[in-house]
């Protein structure tokens, strides 16, 4: 279920000091933000107007620590400036969309709103942005330590090898070698192999 949240309310999501200046970016645009329930395929969602009816409509997952919620919620006004400027004429993580992102996150930077190892992170991140925080994988690491600690959870990439688990959809797999940026793993009961990212969470399962 989609929450809708007077802008004040946001503050409780976001990052001490962060609320005014994202506040902008909402009025400005004339942003419909919702904040939701936990998805597992996607941490945030930018949705553009449909032939010039409606308004920018972004939502963020609302079990996101204050520091991710933050991030992809500047990740998606990236999307939502991209829109502005270029329309459908540019790829969705584009050159065009990798200069607007880190634009933004030089404006959030050395203002004290993150912890230090977080701002070194996102520094680099703003090098060469990726489609997503996910798949930045040294910023997803250490986004995840300041996660609210789940029992027997981790990372693929800190399981041993052959070690079972599963996955949020409660399918078991075998974690298999590394193959170059992924780990091959193994569903059992169908012997299907899967790609994981090394930063996916999981549960552990005892063998």
């Amino acid at each position: 279920m989609k929450k809708e949240h007077p802008l004040s309310a946001l503050a409780a999501y976001l990052p001490k000091g962060s609320f005014d200046l994202i506040l902008p970016f909402l009025t400005d645009y004339k942003v419909h933000l919702t904040v939701t329930r936990e998805r597992q395929s996607v941490l945030g969602d930018y949705r553009h107007p449909v032939a010039g009816k409606g308004g920018h409509r972004i939502s963020v997952n609302s079990t996101l620590n204050r520091y991710s919620f933050l991030v992809t919620l500047l990740h998606e006004f990236a999307h939502m400036i991209t829109f502005e400027l270029y329309g459908h004429s540019v790829a969705a993580h584009g050159k065009e969309w990798k200069h607007e992102y880190s634009k933004i996150l030089k404006s959030f930077v050395g203002k004290s709103l993150f912890p230090p190892d977080v701002e070194l992170a996102i520094r680099q991140s703003m090098q060469n942005p990726g489609a997503s925080s996910c798949s930045d994988e040294q910023l997803m690491r250490v986004l995840r330590q300041y996660d609210d600690k789940k029992e027997n959870h981790y990372l693929v990439e800190q399981l041993p090898l052959h070690q079972l688990f599963k996955t949020k959809d409660g399918r078991i797999f075998r974690r298999g070698e590394r193959i170059r940026k992924r780990f091959r793993c193994e569903e059992v009961g169908t012997s299907k192999v899967y790609l994981f990212s090394p930063v996916y969470e999981v549960e552990l399962v005892e063998n």
